[in-house]
């Protein structure tokens, strides 16, 4: 699950569908990355962290130390 995109999506005030919008893919693609059912590609990761003003280590990268 990747609650730090979740988050950061919810504090850009966007909802999934607006997300998927900025960044041009479907919302189901946005659900199914959150859930972590979904591996995106770096390409998609860039735009994403870009339209969230986040860093790919802010979103993307799992703390295996918790």
């Amino acid at each position: 699950m990747n609650l730090n995109m979740k988050l950061a999506r919810i504090e850009k005030g966007y909802s999934q569908e607006g997300l998927a919008m900025k960044i041009g893919v479907s919302r189901q693609t946005i659900l199914l990355i959150e859930q972590g059912a979904y591996n995106p590609s770096i390409q998609l990761c860039i735009a994403i962290c870009k339209e969230l003003d986040r860093t790919l280590n802010d979103l993307f990268w799992e703390d295996t130390n918790r």
